[in-house]
């Protein structure tokens, strides 16, 4: 199994960023409905789904052949348990796709010996793209045209503010567990959103804590949290310990989100 070195990572970044536009540009060529069927886990499931996963797996296939890829509607999952292989979801946030909001993204996460270290997240309805390595920072930049892409901005988190704090929550998952965490936070200002969004409003300075205390599965979060990280966030366990990623079951029990890692001593 192939680990790539950071050099590798900053060459792989614009075909990501390439594979993420035509895979946003195949949703936007679907309605929302279309192929609409239930999995086995009770969660949807689209033809825009199966659309993007398609165009992501022949772009990552031809970018880099040596890569096991780990996608949310494959079968059959390879593990890999060291070396660098990439996660992806081809359409994050398809209940808010299929209710007509924007609140959906494409998500491609590169992953080496079990950590993020470089991500790419779509949002097709919104035009934005967002990427990021850990140790060479974030951007963001607008989807143009069919597969297009502008200039790309720098992205940095911010400082904890001394007044409320600007917390992003799920819109269709938020359980019990993480609501009574919200409870117990002062002086918060609860923003809902769907998909990985969240992470990216944190690594632009949007927001500043995205928890989720209830169990979520590894392409979820990887991208987000490579570009939080980017962008000078963290993400932890809610115990404040490493997220585990690379488990039988693809599966993170919870984790906190800080776009000020100091955030959570305060």
């Amino acid at each position: 199994m192939p680990t790539l070195d950071t050099a590798a990572y900053s060459a792989l970044m614009s075909g990501l960023t390439t594979i993420s536009a035509r895979a946003a540009q195949a949703i936007r060529r679907w309605d929302p409905r279309a192929g609409l069927r239930l999995k086995a886990d009770g969660s949807p499931v689209t033809a825009a789904d199966e659309a993007a996963e398609a165009v992501i797996l022949d772009g990552l296939k031809r970018l880099a052949p040596s890569l096991p890829i780990i996608s949310e509607e494959q079968a059959d999952q390879p593990h890999v348990a060291s070396g660098s292989c990439f996660l992806v979801d081809p359409l994050d946030g398809t209940r808010e796709f299929i209710a007509g909001r924007d609140e959906y993204t494409i998500n491609i996460a590169l992953m080496t010996d079990g950590a993020p270290t470089l991500g790419v997240i779509a949002a097709p309805a919104l035009r934005l793209l967002w990427r990021g390595c850990i140790g060479h920072g974030a951007e963001r930049m607008a989807l143009v045209g069919d597969d297009g892409t502008s200039e790309p901005s720098t992205i940095r988190t911010r400082p904890r503010p001394e007044g409320d704090l600007i917390v992003m929550i799920s819109r269709s998952h938020l359980e019990a567990r993480t609501r009574a965490y919200l409870d117990g936070l002062p002086r918060s200002t609860l923003v809902p959103c769907g998909s990985a969004l969240k992470f990216c409003r944190l690594a632009e300075g949007a927001a500043d804590h995205y928890p989720r205390l209830a169990p979520t599965c590894d392409w979820d979060i990887a991208a987000g949290h490579a570009i939080l990280m980017a962008a000078g966030g963290s993400v932890v366990a809610p115990d404040d310990a490493p997220v585990v990623y690379g488990t039988p079951d693809l599966r993170i029990p919870g984790f906190l989100a800080w776009g000020d890692p100091r955030g959570a001593a305060k």
